[in-house]
């Protein structure tokens, strides 16, 4: 699991999104980033976070930041969850975790008494300068920007 906190250089990734677009590390240089990890999309916990971002999503660029939406969900599903629910920002479609190992965000999970490996629902608040300003492992999803955005 996560061993990356703050003030360590965030992974230099690059995933594509859900129209085909690669977006990498190097392209938010500038801006701060925030990258948030979600376990499945269309699901309700990832509807309430997703949506409550973008109902902030105008706090957010006026206060510099680009946001990042990342899952091992097809491009076809993170294209249906960004349309459904208009979505300002892009979805990573991770399906290789790539992206999701580079943050440390893939593990063992427990759920209704059931083990299995899976997403974490985590969030990287990424600074002008590539490095990691806040990692938020307790999300909270109908508030998570106020948790960003403190």
């Amino acid at each position: 699991m996560t061993t990356l906190k703050k003030g360590d250089k965030a992974p230099n990734f690059s995933g594509i999104d859900q129209e085909g677009k690669t977006h990498q590390l190097t392209d938010y240089k500038g801006k701060k980033l925030v990258v948030f990890f979600y376990p499945k999309a269309s699901t309700p916990g990832c509807t309430a976070e997703a949506c409550d971002l973008r109902d902030n999503f105008e706090r957010f660029k006026a206060n510099n930041y680009e946001l990042l939406g990342v899952s091992a969900d097809s491009q076809k599903v993170q294209l249906k969850f960004k349309d459904k629910y208009e979505f300002p920002f892009p979805l990573l479609a991770d399906e290789d975790k790539s992206v999701i190992n580079a943050f440390g965000v893939w593990g063992p999970k427990k759920f209704m008494g059931r083990e299995y490996d899976g997403i974490h629902r985590t969030t990287f608040v990424i600074d002008e300068n590539g490095i990691i300003d806040e990692v938020i492992s307790q999300v909270k999803t109908k508030e998570h920007a106020a948790q960003i955005l403190k």
